[in-house]
C-alpha cells in the first residue's frame, strides 16, 4: 500500500472513532493530513464516521483540488495552520460539546482558553488561542491564523469549535482529544476554585518535554 494509500486509510479510521465516541456530530468537523501531492482534506459535507478513502479530496500545495470531491470550505483554515505551523503533518477541526461550550465563556482569556490544569494538556496543546467568530468558511480566519504567527498548535474558533495541527494525523487527534477533556474539566470545576499547575511545576514541564509555552503561562 502507497503511503498516499495508508494516508487515506488513517483519515477514516481515525475519523470514525471521533464521529463514533461523539466529538463531532452529524456532519461536522474535518481533518486534513500532508502528503507528496499536497495534502489530503475530508470532503464537504462528509460525515467524519462514514469517509469513503477513494473520495477524500486531493489537494496541490496551492489548495487548489487534484482529484476527489469538493473539500471542506474550512480549507482556508488548514491551510493557514499549514503555513504557520511548518512542522504540522495534520489539522484537525471538530464542533465538539465542551470545546464549543468553552469559545462561549464571556471570560476566556484570548491568548490561554484554558487554564493549566493537567500536565497532559499543556504537552499535548500547550496554550489554546481564542479568535472571536467568523462565519463558517470564511477567508478572514485565515488571516486570524496568520496573526497568530505560528505561536499555537491549538485554537478556538468563538462559538464554532476547535481546531488543533500535529506533527502527525495521530498526534492531532490525541491533542484534539485532550484539549475537549480539559475544557469539560474546566465547565465541571467552574466557580469551585480549583488548585491549578503552579508556575513552578509549569517551568518544570516545559523544560523536561521542551514545550515552547507563552511565558504570560509561567507567571499565572
Amino acid at each position: 500500500m502507497s503511503t498516499e494509500a495508508k494516508l487515506r486509510e488513517e483519515i477514516c479510521r481515525l475519523g470514525r472513532s471521533l464521529f463514533e465516541r461523539g466529538l463531532t456530530p452529524g456532519s461536522s468537523g474535518n481533518i486534513s493530513v500532508r502528503c507528496d501531492a499536497g495534502f489530503l482534506v475530508t470532503p464537504t459535507n462528509a460525515s467524519l464516521g462514514f469517509l469513503d478513502p477513494a473520495r477524500l479530496s486531493l489537494l496541490d500545495a496551492g489548495g487548489r483540488l487534484v482529484s476527489g470531491d469538493a473539500p471542506t470550505k474550512e480549507v482556508p483554515l488548514h491551510s493557514a495552520l499549514y503555513e504557520t505551523r511548518g512542522a504540522s503533518g495534520a489539522v484537525v477541526h471538530l464542533h465538539s460539546t465542551h470545546a464549543v461550550a468553552l469559545s462561549m465563556l464571556p471570560e476566556i482569556d484570548p491568548r490561554a482558553a484554558l487554564p493549566p490544569l493537567t500536565p497532559y494538556y499543556l504537552m499535548r496543546c500547550g496554550a489554546t488561542a481564542l479568535l472571536p467568530y467568523y462565519r463558517p468558511g470564511d477567508p478572514a480566519v485565515a488571516d486570524a491564523i496568520r496573526g497568530l504567527a505560528g505561536r499555537y498548535t491549538s485554537v478556538l474558533l468563538a462559538n464554532h469549535g476547535p481546531v488543533v495541527a500535529g506533527a502527525t494525523l495521530e498526534a492531532a487527534v490525541f491533542a484534539m482529544e485532550e484539549l475537549e477533556e480539559t475544557a469539560k474539566l474546566h465547565l465541571l470545576l467552574r466557580g469551585l476554585n480549583p488548585r491549578y499547575l503552579s508556575p513552578a511545576q509549569i517551568v518544570d514541564l516545559a523544560t523536561v518535554f521542551g514545550l515552547d509555552l507563552p511565558d504570560h503561562l509561567h507567571k499565572s
